[in-house]
């Protein structure tokens, strides 16, 4: 794999490195909770206390937004997390076996909207991180299922599966010692990329209240909050979105340099 001569990646880790690096170290200092509510210093313009001013409440805005950064990624990521693996498991078990069941509900998921999916869990757990985290884990389990599915497929009409079966392995077997393996690399590209979706989902569901509940710092839900105030307070609009862009942008690329680099070595070998 050369990433040497991957600008893509180069780009998308750069894009990641200037909001992910700031925010841990903020999260480091503060525990990634919200600043201390000052409103004598409400709507503060920027100064060398406050980089990027105060918000209504009269929170350093600059800490506010790298520890809601912080918070969204570290909750797109379990949910990445969480999705990778159960449908990395039921993708392997639908390779091996008629798929009717496993992948009726995998279409059965894609059936449910994403919105609606959090809207029952908050209802029934009432709003919280967990909640969002089985919310985005479950958007993203379906896709999870098929591209595990169809990777696991190609690798097991090889001859050497064949022989690994004459050999006497099992199923459990070949699927850990050869299949998995080679579709780890995929496997990889694929969750790098769905963090991007993750972030924007995770976005969406607390722009709209369906998130983790305040006092937990959350750049949805300070979109929600400051976008009253785009035209008097533009900052407080253009940071959270423009740290969104970023993480998003930078997960994308990421996951297509990636992809370029994993992609390289193959073409190489063809004939």
């Amino acid at each position: 794999m050369n990433t040497r001569t991957n600008p893509t990646l180069w780009t998308g880790s750069a894009l990641l490195g200037i909001v992910l690096l700031p925010a841990f170290v903020t999260a480091l200092l503060t525990g990634a909770r919200a600043p201390a509510i000052d409103v004598m210093h409400r709507y503060a313009r920027p100064s060398l206390l406050h980089p990027l001013g105060t918000d209504p409440f009269g929170r350093d805005l600059l800490t506010f937004v790298l520890s809601g950064a912080f918070n969204s990624v570290l909750i797109a990521a379990m949910a990445v997390c969480l999705s990778t693996v159960a449908g990395t498991a039921l993708g392997l078990m639908a390779a091996g076996k008629p798929p009717k069941v496993i992948m009726g509900l995998a279409d059965l998921g894609l059936a449910f909207p994403p919105v609606l999916t959090a809207a029952l869990l908050v209802t029934a757990l009432g709003a919280s991180a967990t909640g969002e985290i089985l919310a985005i884990a479950l958007f993203g389990l379906p896709a999870q299922i098929r591209i595990t599915r169809q990777a696991a497929r190609t690798i097991l009409i090889q001859d050497y599966i064949a022989a690994s079966r004459l050999a006497g392995r099992g199923t459990v077997s070949i699927l850990r010692r050869h299949v998995l393996p080679n579709i780890l690399p995929l496997l990889t590209v694929q969750a790098t990329s769905s963090l991007a979706l993750a972030i924007l989902s995770d976005a969406g569901l607390s722009y709209l209240g369906l998130g983790a509940p305040p006092p937990r710092p959350d750049l949805g839900r300070a979109l929600a909050a400051y976008q009253i105030h785009i035209f008097d307070h533009p900052l407080l609009v253009a940071v959270p979105g423009l740290t969104i862009m970023l993480l998003v942008l930078g997960f994308n690329m990421a996951g297509d340099g990636l992809r370029d680099a994993l992609d390289a070595p193959l073409q190489e070998r063809a004939p």
